[in-house]
């Protein structure tokens, strides 16, 4: 069985790096060659210019949407539209009164910063191995010229739980694992509850919508951003789109980092108390057929704060297809993507082979 597993969740591997947080504690002036960035048009602002400071990612009350009984309200229908719109023209927005609990954050908040101050010695018993991207390190290296980001992650599948790699879970520390078992549980029924409000809103059938993502894939990704002394030169993480369905974000400090590219130009996403940042992901947008963004972000790095931040991804299930609902398709008379199983997806996304998209739509063009 644990063979199995491996085989089922080992869609691509990482070349092992060094622990950025390690290089970090010594005191350096300069960064490495690896590090340094030279494509500036790529560069996000490290300050709001006059252009960016007036936007803001759209903010989402999910009480309206999620935790009321009148869903033929005014209020329901204008924070539906507001999510639709969110969707649609950013691909980003952040949620409050999402209704998990504070005590749950701060206690799962507390596990992940001591989490990243474990020993190095602790930290390698949970290092990606050769074979497998889970675990410390950083994903999608697969040269050694290859740029690195400032940033050590750790990153793991965790649900369902059958897919899950059993000695890397009893290797975390036990309170860490209960915490990360409530938090994901969590995220899950938050994801699916967007998910369902995101059916009705571009009118796909809801049980079509649970078909494709009830018991869909999770995995984590655990994110420290040590100081940097060039940040000027440097990414935390470089420009991406995410490959899921949706991406929840829990930002664990108070210091900006995570910037959206909107309209070609870098926004910063303010963390706001208790909220949490979603954004739609590439099968999502494949879902809606093209109504519905993937967005370029990326995250900067600051010369005297850390940062840390929890990412956990929510895609569709396995064994599934990815492709346009169907019951959209008829409403747009076109399917602008094709179908392809997950497994074709997943392994193309990690062996970075899926580079830009998978059919010609306007500007954007999806290729296994």
């Amino acid at each position: 069985m644990e063979n199995q597993n491996n085989e089922a969740t080992n869609f691509g591997r990482s070349l092992i790096v060094p622990s950025v947080q390690e290089l970090a504690k010594k005191s350096i002036t300069k960064i490495p060659p690896r590090y340094v960035r030279h494509d500036h048009n790529q560069k996000p602002l490290l300050t709001s210019s006059d252009d960016t400071s007036t936007l803001s990612v759209p903010v989402i009350d999910l009480h309206s949407l999620l935790f009321t009984t009148d869903s033929g309200s005014s209020t329901y229908s204008s924070e539906l539209n507001k999510l639709h719109t969110a969707a649609t023209e950013w691909g980003f927005f952040q949620v409050i009164n999402h209704e998990i609990s504070e005590s749950l954050l701060e206690d799962f908040k507390r596990e992940v910063l001591s989490f990243f101050k474990l020993p190095m010695e602790e930290k390698q018993k949970l290092w990606q191995k050769e074979d497998s991207h889970e675990g410390f390190g950083q994903l999608f290296v697969v040269s050694e010229e290859q740029k690195l980001d400032w940033c050590d992650l750790f990153y793991v599948i965790t649900l369902p739980h059958n897919l899950r790699k059993s000695q890397l879970f009893q290797n975390l520390p036990p309170v860490l694992r209960k915490k990360l078992e409530a938090y994901s549980t969590e995220i899950k029924k938050l994801a699916k509850g967007i998910l369902g409000e995101m059916a009705k809103a571009l009118g796909i059938d809801g049980e079509e919508m649970s078909e494709l993502f009830d018991d869909g894939v999770q995995s984590m990704r655990m994110n420290y951003y040590p100081p940097c002394p060039e940040p000027e030169s440097a990414f935390g993480v470089s420009p991406h789109s995410d490959a899921g369905g949706l991406t929840i974000l829990y930002q664990l400090t108070e210091s900006e980092g995570l910037q959206v590219r909107k309209d070609g130009k870098w926004v910063p996403v303010k963390p706001l108390p208790n909220a949490l940042v979603v954004n739609i992901g590439d099968i999502m947008e494949i879902v809606s057929n093209g109504v519905y963004k993937s967005i370029e972000h990326c995250a900067t790095v600051q010369s005297n704060n850390e940062r840390l931040s929890v990412a956990t991804f929510y895609t569709s299930n396995m064994g599934g297809e990815v492709g346009p609902a169907r019951s959209l398709v008829p409403q747009h008379n076109v399917a602008n993507f094709r179908c392809v199983t997950f497994e074709e997806y997943y392994k193309g996304f990690f062996a970075r082979k899926l580079d830009v998209l998978i059919v010609t739509r306007g500007t954007l063009t999806y290729s296994i």
